[in-house]
């Protein structure tokens, strides 16, 4: 089976119809009573029962909502799996339930659907290898990703109005209806604080005694609710990078939104907005099974940062600070890139014209544009 998680509204249930050769939403009332008959049921909508000449695929989208539709899935696999290929999404983080014991484990594959970036909308395959040609961006293209963010319908509506409708509809939907569906959360009011709270802080770090003293809430209640508010991919945890993981655990990590284009300061914003591209980029190679990537940022106790660190298969790989202007080469890059050993070390410059050159050729650091280093990734 492949699991396909990622947020709301990115396309999930697109790419499911497009796929399906039968297709059954959980929110459709008629699909959903096949879905709650169970196997036998199931078999039957996608007539397993007649020859064909490839196996049918059967998505089920939005499956998590049922309360027990791991049992439903682990059942149906086992007899019908040979079959035909399943295909189930959902909105929330699909693999939470591993926390508690996989019974599925061995039956699935798990893959992250992300908004659009500078890599897909050049080379809409999926990658063979991490790394790429570079290429040129349509400047028009480039400027629709910044200003109406990845997400696919603001993007190919480009209307400043229905962004802000959009984002205010969404946001309510994953603060009121997703926490209460998916979580056994009843301070509804304060996750949706905490929630307003930090989309005024992506890229910033998340003091969570502060955060605490702010919305009048535990250190610990905060800590979860920030869990959940990662779980329904409104943001997404960045913590540091330590040879001794353990310090990692102890150390304060940064928060990051999930939609850039909800961000009026052009820093944040720009910080933001490769911090969506590098986490699409790790996500998507290892879902591949192209290595173990991590994405995470160094931080020493003299205060000197970086704020990106991809980590392949363990080890540091790729070291990147983001600016809005072109500014002298930080001396951070190149502290940190003697002490970590990675390969290679970059200063991504956001308003640089796109160049026509491997920023991979350079194995000490350097300044490049953005869009040229986003366009080698996926």
């Amino acid at each position: 089976m492949a699991f396909l998680a990622g947020p709301r509204q990115v396309g999930k249930t697109e790419a499911a119809r497009r796929l399906a050769d039968v297709y059954l939403n959980f929110d459709n009332l008629d699909d959903r009573a096949v879905i709650l008959k169970g196997p036998s049921a199931l078999a039957l909508r996608a007539e397993l029962d007649r020859p064909r000449e490839r196996l049918p695929i059967l998505a089920l989208d939005e499956i998590h909502k049922f309360q027990k539709w791991k049992t439903l899935l682990k059942g149906f696999f086992d007899v019908h799996g040979a079959r035909c290929r399943i295909l189930a999404t959902g909105s929330a983080r699909m693999d939470i339930f591993r926390k508690g014991g996989d019974s599925l484990l061995g039956r699935y594959f798990l893959y992250r659907q992300h908004p659009f970036s500078v890599g897909e909308i050049l080379r809409p395959e999926p990658p063979a290898t991490p790394l790429c040609e570079s290429m040129a961006i349509d400047g028009d293209a480039w400027e629709t990703l910044w200003r109406f963010g990845g997400f696919p319908e603001p993007m190919v509506r480009q209307s400043a109005a229905f962004l802000k409708k959009w984002q205010a509809q969404r946001m309510d939907l994953l603060l009121r209806e997703d926490v209460r569906d998916l979580t056994r959360v009843q301070e509804l009011r304060g996750i949706e604080t905490l929630g307003h709270l930090l989309a005024a802080r992506s890229g910033g770090q998340l003091v969570f005694s502060n955060l605490a003293r702010e919305i009048s809430a535990s250190v610990d209640t905060v800590r979860r609710w920030v869990a959940i508010l990662s779980e329904l991919y409104v943001g997404y945890e960045l913590r540091p990078w330590f040879k001794n993981v353990a310090k990692s655990l102890r150390k304060e990590p940064k928060w990051y939104l999930r939609d850039w284009s909800a961000i009026a300061d052009p820093g944040a914003r720009a910080e933001t907005f490769a911090a969506c591209h590098l986490l699409k980029a790790v996500e998507t190679w290892t879902d591949l099974g192209l290595g173990r990537f991590e994405l995470r940022y160094l931080r020493d106790k003299l205060q000197r940062e970086v704020d990106f660190a991809i980590i392949r298969d363990g080890e540091p790989w790729i070291l990147i600070e983001v600016k809005t202007s072109r500014e002298t080469l930080s001396r951070d890059l190149f502290h940190f890139q003697k002490q970590t050993g990675a390969k290679h070390a970059f200063q991504a410059v956001l308003d640089l014209p796109h160049e026509s050159i491997n920023c991979f050729a350079h194995t000490t650091p350097v300044i490049v544009p953005l869009r040229t280093l986003l366009s080698q990734m996926v």
